[in-house]
């Protein structure tokens, strides 16, 4: 599928938009369509919630968005940048300047400092600015300024996911992609976490796509994005 002129230059104002991805896996004989025509923008300085039960394919949705795994076809571009077949090595320099991830399990590197740990994508790629500097500002920003020295094993849960939040912020990225962010957290870390997210946006004007079971999570979105069986439906 090719995008006319108009379309490419409307794809290029917004932060994603996907067109007609689909995705399938061949399961024995049987070929299982787990994405079936996916279309959808999101706007610059969005705060966008993906929800629906398991299975209706939203963390499919989300790694294809990523850039971590390719649609049997359709169309992502983040930033008005077409990654749908890009090259390895294109597609983790986008990854690294375009695009920030929260996962539910934190994925912090346990031998490293809260600071050490939101320095590391900067050390991948080309970055203005001193690292250092810049992880101890977004440190400070998800409310973590006096945690730099402290490694995730003398973080609780909700601030080792603000450690996560920090390092997928420190880039600048078009969007941060957050799966399930308070999945593992109680209710009140869930709490200050999505107030955390809801001020850090405001502040900065990042992008946000969070998929959710977390209906709270889901209520603070500015708009929210419901896919059953691989479809959108609200």
């Amino acid at each position: 599928m090719q995008f006319s002129q108009g379309a490419e230059q409307a794809a290029k104002a917004d932060a994603l938009v996907a067109i007609a991805v689909a995705k399938s896996l061949l399961l024995g004989r049987e070929r299982v369509e787990i994405l079936k025509g996916i279309d959808l923008e999101v706007h610059h300085g969005e705060l966008v919630a993906i929800v629906g039960p398991s299975g209706s394919g939203k963390s499919t949705l989300l790694g294809i968005i990523a850039g971590l795994d390719t649609p049997t076809s359709g169309q992502v571009l983040i930033d008005g940048i077409n990654v749908t077949r890009m090259r390895e090595a294109q597609l983790a320099s986008v990854r690294n300047q375009k695009i920030g991830m929260v996962f539910q399990a934190f994925n912090l590197i346990p031998t490293l400092t809260a600071q050490e740990n939101v320095e590391s994508p900067l050390a991948i790629g080309r970055h203005h600015g001193n690292p250092s500097e810049q992880a101890r500002a977004m440190l400070a920003l998800v409310g973590l300024g006096h945690r730099l020295k402290n490694r995730p094993s003398q973080l609780s849960g909700g601030e080792q996911q603000r450690v996560a939040i920090a390092r997928a912020l420190v880039t600048r990225p078009a969007i941060v992609i957050m799966d399930e962010p308070t999945g593992n957290l109680d209710r009140a870390n869930s709490d200050n976490v999505l107030r955390m997210v809801r001020d850090v946006q405001q502040q900065t004007g990042t992008t946000f796509i969070i998929a959710t079971h977390d209906a709270t999570v889901a209520e603070a979105a500015h708009r929210t994005i419901r896919l059953l069986d691989g479809r959108v439906v609200a």
